[in-house]
């Protein structure tokens, strides 16, 4: 079985997520600039058997998409044209950074690292919207 990755997409930052080939686990893979997200991405792919890209998909909480999304379109349309053959799908991301938060400071993080590392939350935030895409399609 091929893997899903999961893209946390950010206007600086990407955070991204895997699954191992049998699509039980959900661990977080790395942090990427955003305007080498693509690059990353496609090399990924050469190197690994990924069947579907799962792209946080930040919503409003009346259900409307937010203000991000207009920086996400243009990127999603980009990976779709140089990986055509992966599919691309949306979930709903809301709430994923404050559980990333919440998850990191439970795991007792210290805030020095919390500080330095930028892109932990953005990793975190990838894993929990990975976890929640299968348990969706799970339940179905």
């Amino acid at each position: 079985m091929s893997r899903i990755v999961a893209i946390d997409y950010g206007r600086k930052r990407v955070g991204l997520a895997v699954t191992d080939p049998l699509r039980l686990i959900a661990t977080a893979l790395d942090t990427v600039p955003a305007h080498l997200a693509v690059e990353y991405l496609q090399r990924y792919a050469a190197e690994n058997d990924v069947g579907l890209f799962v792209v946080g998909e930040p919503r409003q909480m009346n259900g409307q998409p937010s203000e991000s999304q207009r920086y996400i379109t243009p990127f999603v349309n980009r990976l779709r044209k140089v990986l055509p053959e992966i599919p691309v799908v949306f979930h709903d991301e809301r709430f994923t950074s404050v559980l990333a938060h919440r998850a990191i400071l439970e795991g007792g993080v210290r805030k020095k690292e919390r500080r330095e590392n930028k892109g932990l939350v953005d990793r975190v935030s990838a894993v929990i919207i990975l976890q929640s895409y299968m348990e969706s399609v799970g339940s179905e």
